[in-house]
């Protein structure tokens, strides 16, 4: 039976659990500051969002009703964790590949392979492409396709995918906006990297903060 689409920040909600239990498995689950944190994040994230505590907690409560995640118990602090892969009965790769689409939107094959390094290492561009037609050509029975291919924007060399949790895509929308092409800069996605590490961080002392009682920095 197909779930119905996900709204836009029910998408990045789950999207960024997806990528912080692989690149920051110390902090996983997460607690709802890492949920905000990683949801606002400036980098590796299409379009940029500014999502609530209310917000990403009322997401929170929708995704556990779809199975898409749950709460973990033991801990002062409620934590979050994805059950993506279980909830949609894809593959490894295919989860990776579908979050990073949730997360920056269309990209191409390329641009996916490297995007991905942090979360699974693809072999070559062929893989990726593999597995996005294997998500698109997904039957009606296991509730459709979750991804589709958008036709090849003026300039730009490869064509561009995108994925279809939130609902079918206006594909004429994209025709006029060219990605960058694959081979991106190494010092922007370092950058990109360290900027997450340190939103996880700073989530990270808050956490400990509140399980402490402590006060915020400044305040009685």
């Amino acid at each position: 039976m197909p779930l119905r689409p996900l709204s836009p920040t029910e998408a990045r909600v789950l999207g960024t659990l997806m990528e912080k239990a692989r690149t920051v498995p110390d902090s996983y689950p997460l607690s709802l500051n890492s949920v905000v944190a990683g949801c606002n994040q400036k980098s590796s994230r299409e379009p940029a969002m500014n999502v609530s505590e209310g917000q990403a907690q009322e997401a929170l409560d929708a995704l556990k009703q779809l199975s898409l995640a749950f709460q973990t118990t033991g801990s002062r602090v409620a934590r979050w964790e994805h059950n993506f892969q279980r909830a949609y009965g894809v593959p490894e790769q295919s989860a990776v590949l579908l979050g990073l689409l949730l997360l920056r939107g269309p990209q191409t094959a390329g641009e996916l392979r490297i995007n991905t390094e942090r979360w699974y290492r693809f072999a070559d561009i062929s893989s990726v492409e593999a597995f996005l037609d294997e998500l698109q050509e997904r039957s009606e029975e296991k509730g459709g396709p979750l991804v589709m291919k958008l036709a090849r924007a003026s300039g730009a060399r490869e064509p561009r995918w995108t994925h279809l949790l939130c609902g079918p895509v206006d594909a004429a929308a994209f025709v006029e906006a060219p990605s960058v092409e694959t081979g991106g800069s190494v010092l922007q996605e370092r950058v990109a990297a360290l900027e997450t590490e340190v939103a996880a961080l700073r989530a990270a002392v808050q956490d400990m903060r509140e399980q402490l009682g402590m006060s915020q920095p400044g305040h009685p």
